[in-house]
């Protein structure tokens, strides 16, 4: 449609980037049919305020994966009909299904919230919560923090007085990465990372690396060669690396440490996902090297992401002083209320059970999706982990991503976890967003059926 003027959804990504969301979203909405033409470049550039270049580069990157098809002298239109299996109703009545977004299943935390509320109500430091907590948080939930990390994530003998509250996980990766770089440093991470890791980098001036990497994420080689260019800091996420699902094994993990001491090299480790990894789960980097590692963790993908209750572990002296600085600067004082509620699920038990039910639906999902998968899914390191990843080429995956979207399912934009494109690329699919293990399975549908498309030589890309 010649008038479509599209909502940019916010964030830091590029705006060619956020245009082809907003196209996405409104081909999943039905916003937009196919064969609905789309307005001349130049014209919803005018129209949004962007740079003609910028709209060009959507309009290219949306013919790649399949979205549009452009006509030369006639202009550019809505393609394709959806996936077979598909309901051609069903994301104009209630939007896509979400394989886009790594978050638990609600329901566990959901059904004890009213108890915890009630609780919270007897607890006898309840206006404490009221006033400015200290920079690194009340102690109360320093110590829940830390016996939390060492129930979920392995962090054993967890030092509460070197853990600063955060809102949220991603608050406490922005905190380190600036505690410790400054605008114009390289930072390493893995080939293909966290986007949000993607944004502080673009937010904070840095300079991001990809490291290549096989089967248990980053390469020891690769790292070596790369920490010779005078980076300062290794941000990865080591427990079912996003997006690829890998873990890295106890000996990977000693060779890494070592690489970091010999460069001199500040660690920033992501176990967000440690919850997920069962037995699997060899000892944090911050067991390992705890005078260079700033370990981060949170509830937010094992309870629910809106309590951004998230838990940042300092090396021992001068940067547990920066982050508090940053801090006193940011945010005056952490949130309150978010990480009581995480506090009190974590001092009677309810983290626990929430977890247990959570792992095991992720479990079941899991199952789900190997047997609709099959081979084209990389064989995942753990067996509850909460996404999967569809390694393949580029151009590829975002024909995939297209495909998808036009039978009704996000899936996360190929492109937004690369950051050394060639070393690693595909498709992440999360497993938790779906409203139940029905619409799971029909969105894992979908995805079966647009991979028929795929050429098996890029199938096999790692």
């Amino acid at each position: 449609m010649a008038g479509w003027t599209p909502t940019l959804p916010p964030g830091a990504a590029p705006l060619y980037e956020r245009l082809l969301d907003a196209l996405r979203r409104d081909i999943a909405s039905g916003a937009l049919g196919d064969g609905d033409r789309l307005p001349p470049q130049r014209d919803l550039a005018h129209r949004l305020g962007l740079g003609l270049g910028t709209v060009t580069r959507a309009y290219v990157e949306a013919e790649k994966a399949g979205l549009v098809q452009a006509h030369v002298g006639r202009g550019s239109f809505v393609r394709g009909a959806a996936p077979a299996g598909a309901s051609a109703s069903r994301a104009a009545a209630s939007g896509p299904i979400n394989l886009a977004q790594n978050t638990a299943p609600p329901q566990p935390a959901a059904e004890r919230l009213s108890d915890a509320l009630a609780k919270l109500r007897r607890r006898p430091d309840l206006a404490d919560h009221l006033a400015y907590a200290p920079p690194a948080g009340l102690e109360v939930q320093r110590r829940a923090g830390a016996a939390w990390l060492a129930r979920s994530g392995g962090l054993e003998g967890a030092d509460w007085t070197r853990l600063v509250c955060c809102a949220g996980a991603q608050q406490g990766l922005a905190l380190a990465l600036g505690a410790v770089a400054r605008p114009g440093d390289a930072v390493l991470c893995e080939a293909s990372t966290y986007q949000g890791v993607k944004a502080i980098a673009e937010h904070q001036g840095l300079s991001l690396r990809g490291v290549a990497m096989d089967a248990e994420g980053l390469r020891p080689d690769a790292l070596d060669e790369a920490a010779r260019g005078g980076a300062k800091v290794l941000v990865l996420l080591p427990t079912l690396q996003n997006p690829t699902g890998r873990i890295m094994g106890l000996e990977r993990r000693r060779q890494v440490v070592a690489i970091a001491r010999k460069h001199d090299l500040w660690l920033v480790e992501d176990d967000i996902y440690a919850v997920y990894a069962g037995a699997n789960h060899p000892p944090p980097l911050a067991v390992l090297a705890p005078e260079r590692t700033f370990h981060v963790s949170g509830v937010s993908k094992s309870l629910a992401p809106g309590l951004r209750a998230g838990y940042l572990v300092t090396p021992p002296g001068e940067p547990l002083e920066r982050v508090l600085r940053a801090v006193r600067a940011l945010a005056y004082a952490p949130p309150a209320f978010g990480g009581l509620i995480a506090t009190q699920w974590i001092e009677d038990g309810t983290a626990d059970a929430i977890v247990a039910e959570v792992v095991a639906e992720m479990t079941a999902r899991m199952a789900l999706a190997r047997r609709i998968l099959g081979a084209a899914m990389e064989p995942p390191a753990s067996v509850s982990s909460p996404h999967v990843w569809l390694p393949m080429g580029e151009l590829d995956a975002e024909r995939l991503a297209g495909r998808a979207l036009r039978g009704g399912v996000e899936v996360t934009p190929p492109s937004a976890p690369v950051v050394e494109p060639g070393l690693s690329s595909g498709v992440r699919l999360c497993l938790g967003a779906a409203r139940d293990r029905a619409e799971l399975e029909q969105g894992l549908q979908v995805v079966a059926s647009a991979l028929a498309g795929v050429d098996e030589r890029s199938r096999a890309v790692i």
